[in-house]
């Protein structure tokens, strides 16, 4: 098991050869095809590796399975991107968007109770989208209204990734109607398995259906579940998605540069020009693809500057949005690029995948999920206003 406290050439090395025997060298051939359930069961599988080797959760201090310094952490996403490791997706919520808070926000009590879960293998979702309250995240209409020692909520939340499997739900609800509506909502821990929570798949255009509609009639939330004060829920879910832009780009760019980029150019040697000449022997693609991996490399120095940022106690908020938009946008703008590069070969034999997220292989179907990163974590349209109020000092 890994402890902080390696010199870093030595975390790596170590790392490296982790990966070398515990990563499957044909898990994404076993994925594609794989029913829901098979996926599930790999990445349960997979979470328990990463557990076991105390590689879950590097970010979060010591005492909660992890304490590694930010050095480390970079290393270790690092080497896991190097060695094409299957992302945690199953557990990402739970390890990236509610540890994080929970540390932060909650009560003793609430710490003890919630992280042991999180720790040995809970799953967890976030209720905060609604139909009508997406990218305005503050019009939600979801109501959680007191009666003595709990809640009942009442509402529908949508997009909501891994429902179907959550044990316990981030909930944002409006507990005062008559509040400003940044004011008056409250941030909540939903037990899934509770009665009145009924969970709806949707079908996506990739084939796979882990983002879910939730409905809640009359679920009861007991109020020792609050995060936080009641009716300042707002801030404490601000917290939640700062934590999740800041820590996960990290391994996203490396998968970018080291992974994506470098498998389209492999394959692209042996695609040919409508006139059969070879893709790769053509100027401009050429061209095209060293400025794409041009930029990932300005990403990933724009990371280091964040990275020293928060080394030094400083805000990263209006960076971490720079990176969201700079990194969503560069993916989206490849995916595309090699898409149209493959040809009409990128529309047939691709089969309709329950995959946790992009880079299986199939252009046509990581180019459609790639637009939802520009949604994800924050719309790049409503983080444009973050960095115009917080960096450069614009009014609201």
């Amino acid at each position: 098991m890994f402890e902080p406290g390696l010199a870093v050439d030595d975390l790596r090395v170590r790392v490296r050869e982790w990966c070398a025997t515990h990563i499957p060298t044909d898990w994404r051939q076993q994925q594609r095809g794989a029913s829901h359930q098979e996926l599930v069961t790999f990445l349960r599988w997979w979470g328990a590796q990463l557990r076991e080797a105390g590689l879950l959760a590097p970010h979060l201090p010591k005492e909660w399975g992890g304490g590694f310094s930010i050095p480390e952490q970079v290393v270790i996403a690092e080497e896991l991107a190097r060695a094409g490791a299957p992302r945690n997706a199953l557990f990402h919520v739970a390890v990236y968007n509610v540890a994080p808070t929970i540390l932060h926000s909650a009560t003793p009590e609430q710490r003890e109770k919630f992280m042991t879960g999180i720790l040995s293998g809970d799953v967890w979702c976030q209720g905060f989208s609604e139909p009508n309250a997406g990218s305005d995240l503050a019009s939600l209409q979801t109501r959680a209204v007191r009666d003595g020692d709990h809640y009942v909520v009442n509402g529908q939340k949508v997009w909501t990734s891994w429902a179907m499997e959550a044990d316990w739900c981030i909930l944002l609800v409006r507990t005062d109607p008559d509040a400003p509506k940044h004011k008056g909502m409250s941030y909540l821990v939903a037990d899934m398995h509770a009665p009145g929570i009924e969970v709806r798949q949707i079908k996506q255009a990739t084939g796979s259906a882990d983002f879910c509609e939730v409905f809640f009639d009359d679920v009861v939330v007991p109020v020792a579940n609050c995060i936080g004060a009641e009716n300042d829920g707002w801030a404490v879910a601000q917290g939640t998605l700062a934590a999740e832009r800041a820590i996960v780009i990290l391994d996203q760019t490396e998968r970018l540069r080291r992974n994506v980029i470098g498998a389209a150019i492999s394959q692209a040697a042996d695609w040919e020009l409508e006139g059969g000449e070879p893709v790769l022997e053509d100027t401009a693609i050429r061209e095209m693809f060293a400025e794409r991996y041009a930029e990932s490399e300005v990403l990933r120095r724009l990371i280091n500057e964040m990275i020293d940022d928060v080394i030094r106690g400083v805000d990263a908020g209006g960076s971490s949005a720079i990176i969201k938009i700079f990194y969503s946008e560069l993916l989206a703008k490849l995916m595309r690029e090699i898409t149209e590069l493959q040809g009409p070969n990128a529309q047939l034999d691709q089969p309709l995948l329950e995959c946790a997220g992009w880079e299986t292989g199939f252009w046509m179907i990581d180019y459609v999920h790639a637009f939802g990163w520009i949604i994800a974590g924050g719309t790049n349209e409503i983080l444009r206003n973050v960095i115009g109020e917080r960096m450069l000092g614009l009014p609201r």
